[in-house]
This record gives C-alpha cells, sequence and structure tokens, in this order.
C-alpha cells in the first residue's frame, strides 16, 4: 500500500514505537513529521534514515502538553506541507506508582502529556485536518488489565479512548476516521531497560502467542487504520497486543 501527496504527524516519534510508526508511514508514502520534545539528536536521526530510504521528514520540536507549542508545530507543518493529513497520537509517559503513594507531580505530569496532549493535538485536527483524514490515538491494553500501580497511567488511557469515541462521533460529514491502538507488552529498549529476563519472560508468556510485542506490530496496525484499507474504521480501539487482554 502507497500513498502520495499525504502528510503524517506522529508525536513522541524519535525512538520506541513511535519511530516504527514513522519509518512504516513513510515507507507507504506519507510525508513524516517527526515530533519530539527534548531528543532533537534521535529525531534528526530518525529523519535522515526515511529521507535516505527515499521518503520525506521534518522534525518539529513541541512538549505536547503546551497548547501554544502545538500550534506552532501545527502551523509550520501547514506551511510546509500546505496540510496535516493523518495525526498518530503517540507521545506518552508512564511513572508508576500505587495509588496512595503517587504525589501531584506524578499525577499532573502524566495527566499533561497522557491526556492533555492528545486533547491539544485532537482539538486542532478537528479544525484544520484535511479532508478524508485519520486520527490514530496510542492507548493502551493496562486500561483492562488493573494491575496495580498503573492506576493513574491506566486512567489516562481510558480518557484518551473516551475522546476517541467521542470525537469520532463529533466529526461526522468530515470523512475523518478516529480510531485508537491499545498495545500490550512491547519490546522497546525504554520497556525492557532495567528488567531482569525473568520478568520479561513472564511478561512475554502473558499473552496467548507467548511472545512481547515489537514496534513494528503496533506500527502495522497504524498502517492499516492509516491507510485505504481501513477507511471503515471509525471510533474502535484495536488492542493489539498478541490476545493479552
Amino acid at each position: 500500500m502507497t500513498v502520495s501527496n499525504k502528510t503524517a504527524l506522529v508525536t513522541g516519534a524519535s525512538r520506541g514505537i513511535g519511530a516504527a510508526i514513522a519509518k512504516r508511514l513513510a515507507q507507504d508514502g506519507f510525508t513524516i513529521i517527526v515530533n519530539y520534545a527534548g531528543n532533537a539528536a534521535a529525531a534528526e536521526d530518525l529523519a535522515s534514515v526515511i529521507e535516505k530510504a527515499g521518503g520525506r521528514a521534518l522534525t518539529a520540536q513541541a512538549d505536547v502538553s503546551d497548547p501554544a507549542a502545538v500550534a506552532r508545530m501545527w502551523d509550520a507543518a501547514e506551511a510546509a506541507f500546505g496540510g496535516i493529513d493523518v495525526l498518530v497520537n503517540n507521545a506518552g509517559i508512564m511513572r508508576l506508582a500505587r495509588i496512595a503513594d503517587a504525589d501531584d507531580a506524578l499525577f499532573d505530569s502524566q495527566i499533561g502529556i497522557n491526556l492533555k496532549g492528545p486533547r491539544n493535538t485532537m482539538r486542532l485536527a478537528a479544525k484544520r485536518l484535511r479532508e478524508g483524514g485519520r486520527i490514530i490515538n496510542l492507548s493502551s491494553s493496562v486500561v483492562g488489565l488493573y494491575q496495580p500501580t498503573y492506576g493513574i497511567y491506566a486512567a489516562t488511557k481510558a480518557g484518551v479512548e473516551a475522546m476517541t469515541h467521542v470525537l469520532a462521533r463529533e466529526l461526522r460529514g468530515r470523512n475523518i476516521t478516529v480510531n485508537a491502538i491499545a498495545p500490550g507488552p512491547t519490546a522497546t529498549a525504554l520497556f525492557l531497560d532495567g528488567k531482569p529476563a525473568a520478568v520479561v519472560e513472564t511478561l512475554a508468556k502473558l499473552a496467548p502467542l507467548e511472545r512481547l510485542g515489537r514496534p513494528e506490530d503496533i506500527a502495522n496496525a497504524v498502517a492499516f487504520l492509516a491507510g485505504p484499507d481501513g477507511a471503515w474504521i471509525n471510533g474502535q480501539i484495536l488492542r493489539a497486543n498478541g490476545g493479552i487482554v
């Protein structure tokens, strides 16, 4: 599947799942806006990889929790490419603590990036995404697992899922789909860092397919929703987790 003359904005795209999504959409023909918060070098490296493979990419720094920064990024994308066709809300953080022990800083930081961030981008997309566009949010399968220490993180992702369902209905008549993908445990460097091998093996066995997800697994699901074959999918949560929940 290839597209042409379409632009995709991927938030939090400098590494991990976001980088895999950016590379896959570039392979499919999208011009990619590689959003990052602080790691400029990683974002530039990714853009270079995409361009060396024959694609087009532009890096864009913005903290998605800052509405003004998101607006500036959107303006720059429109100036460079004429508009945005696909928004992938991938940026997020995970800071774990029992609800009784979580301080306000932990709570506020996750709300700011994981919930307010997608709200900031979806608000602009609802007004400025090009006709026939796609909004693809990243949730998490922890929403259905209800594990101790994941309460605040899961709450932010449940909020993303609720906004996904509602915005799909609010955009009636615009031919814009709004969906979310909820990965399970996925073998990114950030996920694996600091985990003993026995813990990783236990997590890998949770799903009936008995392995961790790969970033490319999630990127493939995004590519489906972003491409022509996903045009009839709207207001849905796709749990790309190997059957874990």
